[in-house]
């Protein structure tokens, strides 16, 4: 195990979101979020010092591990050893949570090469295990996930209780302790104004709608992420097949809604995209908002075929690379927010016309 902050925070395309999976026309990609607790110590809210850090001990040691070094090899990042901007940009990448770069104690990330899989210590619970898969592979994920989560098992005393199941800080994901999301791109939903009864159907089957950041994130950009709510009651498999039938029926409402915009409103839809295009290639100046929106409708014109000439993996590039964090770590130096948006702007041109 190696420690090497550089390597995830320069680039802003993680190795994984390289390659396209299922649906990656809409869903960008596939989350499964295990949470887990270690018997006999407090939460990592109520823990002390002392005990925060032999948790971090506890866990870190596992990570020489021979079972594990088969699925990757893993970088242990300290939290105490970033600064505030090297922080920023892992959770722009979603590799870390805000919760835990803004509040932990004794809080550290193991991260597999690939940046797949995001282990998180002491954060809300003293274990994290994150699996990220590109486009829609829900069932591939959990299986990474589950296998992970019981090669911890073996070496670590897990709360448990065999009436509540997993025990965590939040009561919310007492039970199975799992959350599976996905990060979908509905713009044509939105734009046929169909998405607020969508989303409406969607929070009345026992899911939760947020946006690129998590709880109380605005969806940007016409991203939003669909989660399970519930944790207890279900088993695993359950919960991964009701995410699984939901997003599937999104992801045709989806599909329908872009071929609705083709056939009714074709010159529409081609001024917008192309507008956006034409904005973006050339603007001097842009902030966070407008271009999550250009960068939207782009996206969409890619998926239509309007333009070929703009990779699908520079649309996700440009997804962490135009967030602040980034941007200042680009630049290498803290900016101003019109200092951003300048940068920014420059930065899109340049992917652009690179291509």
């Amino acid at each position: 195990m190696t420690s090497n902050t550089n390597r995830f925070t320069q680039h802003a395309l993680s190795d994984w979101m390289k390659s396209e999976g299922p649906d990656s026309d809409i869903v960008i990609s596939t989350r499964i979020r295990i949470a887990r607790n270690i018997q006999s110590y407090p939460f990592p809210m109520l823990s002390t010092n002392p005990q925060s850090h032999e948790v971090f001990e506890k866990v870190s040691s596992i990570m020489g591990n021979e079972e594990l070094g088969t699925i990757s090899n893993f970088s242990l990042l300290s939290l105490d050893e970033l600064d505030e901007l090297e922080k920023r940009v892992l959770v722009e990448k979603h590799l870390i949570s805000p919760a835990l770069a803004n509040e932990s104690r004794n809080g550290a990330v193991i991260l597999s090469d690939n940046e797949s899989i995001s282990i998180m210590v002491n954060e809300e619970d003293h274990l994290r295990i994150q699996c990220l898969c590109p486009g829609f592979q829900i069932n591939e994920a959990w299986d990474l996930a589950s296998q992970i989560d019981d090669l911890f098992e073996t070496q670590l005393d897990y709360a448990f209780d065999e009436k509540r199941g997993y025990l965590t800080s939040c009561p919310t994901n007492v039970g199975t302790g799992i959350r599976a999301s996905v990060m979908i791109h509905l713009p044509a939903l939105v734009l046929t104004q169909q998405i607020n009864r969508i989303l409406s159907a969607i929070t009345q089957v026992g899911l939760a709608v947020r946006g690129l950041y998590g709880e109380g994130s605005e969806a940007l950009g016409n991203l939003f992420q669909i989660s399970n709510q519930i944790t207890l009651g279900q088993s695993e498999q359950e919960i991964i097949d009701n995410l699984y039938g939901v997003v599937r029926q999104i992801i045709e409402h989806e599909r329908a809604a872009r071929e609705k915009l083709q056939l009714e409103t074709r010159t529409k839809l081609l001024d917008r995209v192309s507008r956006s295009f034409g904005i973006m290639s050339y603007a001097a100046i842009m902030d966070s908002k407008e271009a999550a929106q250009r960068l939207s409708d782009v996206r969409l014109g890619i998926d239509l075929g309007i333009i070929k000439n703009v990779p699908l993996q520079v649309m996700n590039e440009l997804m962490v690379m135009t967030q602040p964090g980034f941007l200042q770590q680009y630049a290498g130096e803290k900016l101003s927010a019109e200092e951003r948006d300048i940068r920014r702007a420059q930065l899109i041109r340049e992917k652009f016309t690179s291509e």
